[in-house]
């Protein structure tokens, strides 16, 4: 259980945090840079349920904690201890990708195919699924970089893909299933 009675501790005041397993690295170091985007994901995730009800509310708050999940998962290295440990970190688990792909292909079944690209807005909602879905990205991005340098678990990677895909499926539903979608027109402003 998490207890926090006092919010500052002043151990990060020389530029070091601790992780999950309780080594101490840069605040500026790969993993914290990528477990701390999943972060901001999640803040742009709060933002978007102000604008969000019914279905694709619930959905994002799913998401929300999902996505603290991902993050317990980022800040936990070593997962050949996994086995061993006498507290088993938490993992993001297959199931919780397929359930974001089930649900991208029922929102999907909603939509008119694309036969442009669109671009971000219409909606306050579809604005707000546009700016989860590059935030997304960037935090995929990052953590695909420390997969280079370190072990990453490969379904935190691709949670991260299909929730920016998530994101610009549920932005289209959010502009009146699609009807409402702004249209990238090649060139209009040349």
């Amino acid at each position: 259980m998490v207890v926090l009675s006092k919010i500052y501790t002043k151990t990060g005041d020389t530029g070091e945090t601790a992780l999950g397993n309780g080594v101490r690295v840069a605040k500026h170091s790969a993993r914290v840079s990528a477990y701390g985007t999943v972060d901001e994901t999640n803040a742009t995730v709060g933002l978007a349920r102000q604008h969000s009800s019914g279905d694709i509310d619930a959905a994002l708050q799913r998401i929300s904690n999902d996505l603290f999940d991902l993050g317990a998962d980022l800040c936990t290295p070593d997962m050949e201890k996994d086995a061993t440990a006498a507290y088993p970190p938490l993992r993001m688990i297959a199931a919780q990708v397929d359930r974001l792909e089930a649900e991208i292909d029922a929102m999907n079944a909603r939509l008119t195919p694309l036969r442009s690209f669109i671009l971000p807005g219409g909606s306050a909602l579809a604005a707000q699924m546009h700016l989860c879905r590059t935030v997304c990205r960037r935090a995929e991005r990052l953590v695909v970089e420390l997969s280079t340098m370190e072990a990453v678990n490969p379904e935190a990677v691709k949670y991260l893909n299909r929730l920016s895909d998530w994101f610009f499926v549920a932005g289209r539903i959010a502009n009146n299933d699609g009807k409402d979608d702004v249209l990238w027109v090649p060139g209009l402003t040349r």
